[in-house]
């Protein structure tokens, strides 16, 4: 064949497109259980985060499955219910109305205690935001928390992974006077207009810090009858 013409151009082209596709899936396909697991690991340290447990890459599997006692998947009635609480897509599930929901719970052992983690998923200015909070064993007050951004600004909404932020939540009460108030995120120097605890948004990430607190809203609302079980155990 006349390697000048261009047929043989043509050929020439479509087996190196089917010789490169085929390796690239085949490495894909060999990857992919370590590429899960570490996607895996990287969700155990975001939880572990949200009670002040810090895990290197090589530990944080052993240490997950060290102090979260038990998961749990609990329906909006408070009622436990079926299902693996770290495989379900928490982005998927904010999507559904509230009482259609699967809500996941971490039972994690801490030096100071039992402590229940609550995921949250919603939206700041640029893309999705979400994060996990730990709740004393009674249900009613923050014990610490955790969030992370997909592309948030450096310096303004991408501040909300960094402790300075997601410190001010530590002691909050999520109820007041018997009423389930989640807590507000507010400009600098103004109070929410109820009655909840608050913290105040980040300077210069309006858009992100109303994203946090309609998450927190949208997320830890659904979880309500089972906080109320946990106070009154």
């Amino acid at each position: 064949m006349n390697k000048q013409s261009n047929l043989y151009t043509t050929i020439y082209i479509i087996v190196l497109v089917v010789l490169v596709g085929t390796a690239l899936a085949a490495t894909s396909l060999a990857l992919r259980d370590r590429q899960q697991a570490n996607v895996n690991a990287d969700k155990m340290r975001q939880i572990l985060a949200s009670v002040n447990i810090t895990a290197t890459d090589g530990d944080v599997v052993a240490k997950f499955n060290e102090v979260i006692e038990k998961q749990l998947v609990v329906n909006s009635e408070g009622n436990e219910i079926e299902g693996s609480a770290f495989d379900i897509n928490v982005a998927q599930q904010v999507k559904l109305p509230a009482d259609e929901r699967q809500l996941p719970v971490y039972v994690c052992r801490t030096d100071n205690g039992l402590k229940y983690i609550l995921p949250a998923y919603g939206a700041g200015l640029w893309g999705p935001i979400w994060g996990y909070i730990s709740l004393d064993a009674d249900g009613s007050k923050i014990y610490g928390a955790y969030f992370a951004h997909q592309g948030e600004t450096p310096g303004l909404g991408a501040e909300i992974e960094k402790p300075a932020f997601s410190n001010e939540f530590k002691g909050l009460n999520l109820f007041k006077e018997g009423q389930f108030l989640p807590i507000a995120v507010v400009k600098a120097g103004q109070k929410p207009a109820g009655n909840e605890d608050y913290v105040n948004g980040i300077s210069g990430g309006t858009i992100t810090s109303k994203g946090v607190g309609a998450m927190i809203d949208n997320c830890l609302s659904p979880y309500k009858s089972f906080l109320e079980t946990l106070r009154n155990n």
